[in-house]
């Protein structure tokens, strides 16, 4: 094993971020007029940005291992939302069940066509694409540009230019209560399957050789081909593992609007390119980090401040990076 590798490898947690996380939590309890209302907000705020933290999650490895600037993770976002609700429409009995069993049994084939659509387009995307203009930011900003509106006017061509109606499974409607804090379920739920994402994430990058790899191509890509790792596979392998988180996302944050239409990646895309740039580009801990701080902040300066909410992570992201210029987990280049 090379020393860069060792020292990734061996690296310690930066608590601060997490630190920042908790203390925006414990600073808006002063300015929510009730405690139920600060739960209500604050759960809400974790969803959003688990959400977020799916979506993003993939792109933020992309641009630190590839150094592709993918403009058009959007339209995987997108293109999975469309395939999983396509699974969905057609298992509405079984989304409608009061069983949980049921449910599951139309939302996890539903969550695995999003994967396995937006992973299958983004192999094709590396492939046609992003592999001729390696090394030409510019020209990945044109032709991820231009690959996003001619996906979007496929999704056009293919389920319609009408948003389509997404339903949510019984068992994951309503609000559940404790005693006076009113709680969806589905914001639990996207709080619970951001944590496992993340998890599964961390485990593979920090346990596995595969992890190690990437990490280290990121760190030091030339000494890792020098080893006699072939980095063209590891991101071919990458950029598909991102374009389906990407899917992944896609539908939950489809479900959670209740709505689907072909421009939803492309709206979501400046969330998820501030998120990554406050986490510092290639750190999944920091898109995690991110993810939370902005979906926090959205929800309390939203109910505090609504004229300031459209403004504030932008806000954010400048007194993040007055901070720390790489981001929160900033990876360095060797």
């Amino acid at each position: 094993m090379s020393a860069d590798t060792t020292v990734i490898a061996k690296q310690r947690i930066d608590w601060v971020p997490v630190a920042l996380v908790l203390g925006v939590i414990v600073i808006a309890l002063p300015f929510i007029p009730s405690l139920p209302t600060w739960v209500t907000l604050t759960v809400a705020g974790l969803a959003m940005g688990m959400m977020i933290f799916i979506m993003a999650s993939g792109l933020t490895l992309v641009f630190g291992l590839m150094d592709v600037m993918n403009f058009a993770h959007g339209a995987f976002i997108s293109v999975g939302a469309y395939g999983a609700v396509t699974v969905l429409l057609a298992m509405k009995p079984a989304m409608q069940s009061a069983s949980m069993l049921e449910n599951l049994s139309a939302m996890l084939p539903a969550m695995l066509a999003a994967i396995v659509l937006a992973g299958a387009l983004g192999w094709f995307f590396e492939r046609v694409v992003i592999r001729p203009v390696y090394g030409d930011h510019l020209k990945q900003i044109l032709v991820t540009m231009g690959g996003l509106i001619v996906c979007e006017q496929l999704i056009h061509v293919v389920w319609g230019a009408e948003s389509i109606a997404v339903p949510r499974p019984a068992n994951f409607s309503g609000a559940l209560t404790f005693g006076d804090v009113a709680v969806e379920r589905y914001r639990i739920f996207a709080v619970l399957l951001g944590l496992a994402v993340f998890l599964a994430m961390w485990l593979v990058l920090n346990r596995t050789r595969v992890g190690l790899l990437v990490r280290a191509g990121v760190e030091n890509p030339e000494m890792v081909e020098a080893l006699g790792y072939r980095i063209r596979r590891l991101f071919v392998g990458v950029f598909v593992a991102g374009s389906g988180l990407a899917g992944l996302g896609g539908v939950i944050w489809a479900m959670y609007q209740e709505a689907v239409n072909a421009q939803m990646g492309m709206q979501v895309m400046v969330l998820i390119f501030i998120v990554i740039i406050i986490g510092g580009l290639g750190s999944v801990g920091g898109c995690f980090a991110g993810a939370l701080l902005v979906g926090l902040l959205a929800n309390y300066t939203g109910y505090v401040l609504p004229k300031l909410a459209l403004g504030s992570n932008i806000l954010l992201m400048v007194l993040i990076l007055l901070w720390r210029p790489r981001g929160l987990y900033p990876v360095g280049k060797a």
